[in-house]
């Protein structure tokens, strides 16, 4: 059979070596495999499939220094995980039985404790005899984080086998979020710590410069594994995710386009890998104060991963599973030269800040919703101006260079009641003026940090700024010290209004929320510093930190705290329709934003200057491609909410007030997109007059010299 399309020129930075306990891993995994039933006589494998696919080889070039006993156990672990596979697609996926899916996924769990019930199956004999062998000496950190990426391998196949039901092909944001679930690389990334006798210390497990490590690690595994089992997946198992046949589907582009753009991408997620580790890993030690050893611990971790990446692309190219013919070493043109080395990295930094590029124009975009306004909107708007000039966010800093970064007129031009009135049409006039005030508070330091710590390249001092804004949300409502500065001063006003009827884990919660919006501050600005466009796909996630979509969303979702089992919030269907909701708002701001963004900031976060970056395409060409984004994640949306949370109702055995509960808050959100593209469109604060306006030399408040080459003695 002809392949569908020639292999791309990968980017391999690091050489994949081989464990010398090849052979008795391999020796080992097959007597094992034959004891756990998973050869002759499972209906899945013989011994002769065992033999070719050689997950032993795997193992030896992915795990290239561990002992033979840890390379048999690891090993044996993916025996298990490939067999896991093929028994689900030939069992499940192939009769469409989800029903019967469900209930094998749902007894798995029990085989990782140490009172596992008698298995009936070789994969729960399997998982029940390396749990046994893997546990011990392994911290309670470890172990939840290797359960719950196991678990999420097991359970989303559900997705999978849903979508192959529906004949849906995810889109690219949602297909790459799963990705990470089914295809297993994040519980591979916990073996590789197993392997290395290297657990990352739990007081940086969640940071983002973990999650970045592990999440960028993870794309690229699966994204590779995309374009070798093309042909097998989609010709002869029917599977819908993969990444080559999603880019096909979104972008209606050839195969061997597709199968380019994936590896583009693979290449960009193995940068971004770089990336974290040779900026934001040190800081990240000095900042939790961790010691030589915990450090030299991480690096032998991220040690780990990189062979993975090595080990696990010659695996591919010798493995009877993919297609790897006519995968010898190309001819050296420039092409393969710039993808062999990675040198398209160059594109993100090569932008100009500042470039004219006019007003973009905006298409009509995709909005299912009605939108509702709030009666309570004129006095909103008169409230919100009278708090912000007794907050002093009307006014300069004193000694603080750039930080009158807003006056009252631009306030009443950004009418960001308009946008609350939106966000919650039914809101009192009390909730109305405090949802107004927070996104006031949110805009107004979205746009400080990077006049006010970007121009200076004062990372430092922004950070100190973030690192102190907790201080001014205390749990117990009330106990904070003396705000220095405005935006403290207002987050404090803010809190103590909106904190005083929340519980303790609420608190908390909403806490996080606004903790997070500020980190990703921090995280534009060091891009911004280096001059770098980010990797899409960093840049996707983060920007719904850096646009306050937590922040919004967890005030609709205190409202339902007790009437919405946190199951409900945990499932996949519902993080899908948060993130859906999420990306369709900040890259309708992305459109709306570009020249403000592009020609008046010299911004480097904005959607269609990322999409520009990672094709090289015009801005014409990238913005289709960020509104067909757009309309792809709303419709996911759409679908989500009518066909999977009714199933996650069904599963959790969800009664009628928690459904109603639910559907309330997916009122809410569709109420939060609708109300978030209406103050887009008629907000003063995009539109090429209005940056004119905005971006004018400040009037002076005392008389001084006036006439060419006197701005600068203007007194603020």
């Amino acid at each position: 059979m002809a392949q569908p399309f020639d292999l791309p020129d990968f980017y391999v930075p690091y050489p994949a070596r081989l464990n010398p306990h090849l052979e008795e891993a391999r020796t080992h995994s097959k007597q094992w495999a034959r004891k756990m039933g998973m050869l002759e006589g499972s209906g899945i494998w013989e011994e002769a499939d065992l033999d070719a696919h050689d997950y032993a080889l795997l193992c030896a070039y992915t795990h290239p220094d561990c002992d033979a006993t840890e390379l048999s156990l690891i090993t044996d672990w993916y025996v298990w995980v490939f067999f896991f596979d093929d028994h689900f697609l030939d069992v499940f996926k192939r009769t469409g039985d989800r029903e019967g899916g469900k209930a094998y996924l749902d007894r798995l769990p029990a085989f990782m404790s140490t009172a596992s019930p008698e298995p009936v199956n070789p994969v729960e004999a399997g998982l029940a005899d390396l749990w046994a062998r893997t546990v011990p000496g392994t911290s309670a950190d470890w172990r939840a984080r290797f359960t719950e990426s196991t678990l999420n391998l097991l359970n989303e196949s559900l997705w999978e086998l849903s979508n192959i039901n529906a004949g849906r092909v995810p889109n690219p944001v949602e297909y790459i979020e799963m990705r990470r679930k089914v295809g297993g690389a994040p519980w591979s990334a916990g073996l590789i710590e197993h392997a290395a006798g290297a657990e990352v210390p739990a007081v940086i497990s969640a940071s983002r410069p973990m999650r970045v490590l592990r999440d960028a690690f993870s794309d690229a595994v699966h994204l590779r594994n995309d374009i070798f089992s093309y042909q097998r997946e989609t010709q002869e198992e029917g599977e819908l995710s993969n990444g080559i046949l999603v880019l096909e589907t979104f972008l209606g582009c050839s195969t061997q386009e597709a199968a380019d753009a994936v590896n583009d991408l693979l290449t960009s997620r193995l940068q971004q890998f770089e990336h974290t580790v040779a900026v934001e890993l040190g800081p990240l030690f000095v900042e939790h104060g961790l010691d030589p050893l915990s450090c030299a611990g991480v690096l032998a971790y991220v040690k780990g991963l990189q062979d993975w990446q090595s080990g696990g692309h010659a695996w591919h190219l010798r493995s009877s599973r993919y297609m790897n013919q006519n995968a010898s070493a190309p001819a050296l043109g420039m092409k393969s030269v710039v993808d062999l080395l990675g040198l398209k990295r160059v594109r993100s930094y090569a932008h100009v800040p500042y470039e004219k590029v006019g007003p973009l124009p905006v298409p009509d975009l995709y909005q299912p919703f009605a939108p509702e306004l709030s009666p309570h909107l004129e006095a909103a708007r008169r409230n919100v101006v009278t708090w912000a000039h007794r907050m002093g966010l009307l006014e300069a800093q004193p000694g603080i260079t750039g930080s009158a970064v807003w006056d009252e007129d631009k306030l009443i031009d950004y009418d960001l009641p308009l946008c609350a009135a939106g966000l919650d049409p039914d809101a009192t006039p009390e909730e109305l003026d405090l949802s107004s005030a927070w996104l006031a508070w949110g805009t107004y330091g979205d746009d400080f940090f990077p006049v006010v710590f970007g121009h200076g390249r004062s990372l430092a001092a922004a950070r100190a700024t973030v690192e102190r804004l907790s201080l001014f949300m205390p749990l117990d409502g009330v106990t904070y010290p003396a705000p220095i500065s405005p935006l403290e001063l207002s987050l404090a006003d803010l809190w103590a209004r909106s904190a005083g009827p929340m519980s303790q884990g609420a608190r908390r919660t909403f806490r996080a929320a606004i903790e997070k919006m500020a980190s990703s501050w921090l995280w534009e600005l060091a891009n911004q510093a280096e001059n770098r466009v980010p990797d899409p796909v960093d840049y996707v996630e983060m920007r719904r930190l850096t646009f306050g979509s937590d922040l919004t969303m967890a005030l609709c979702r205190l409202a339902r705290a007790d009437r919405i089992p946190q199951e409900v919030y945990d499932s996949g269907p519902m993080r899908s329709l948060e993130n859906s909701a999420q990306d369709y708002a900040t890259l309708l701001n992305d459109v709306y934003s570009y020249q403000k963004e592009i020609e008046y900031e010299g911004e480097l976060h904005n959607g269609v200057l990322v999409t520009q970056c990672f094709f090289g395409c015009d801005r014409d060409t990238a913005l289709r491609i960020v509104v067909d984004l757009l309309e792809s994640r709303m419709r996911q949306f759409q679908h989500v909410a009518a066909h999977e949370l009714p199933v996650v109702f069904d599963d959790l055995g969800l009664g009628d007030d928690g459904r109603k509960a639910v559907a309330e808050y997916v009122t809410e959100l569709e109420n939060w997109m609708s109300g978030i593209y209406v103050w887009h469109r008629d907000c003063r604060r995009y539109d090429e007059e209005s940056l004119r306006r905005h971006h004018r030399p400040p009037r002076p408040k005392l008389a001084g010299p006036t006439g060419i080459g006197t701005s600068a003695a203007l007194i603020l």
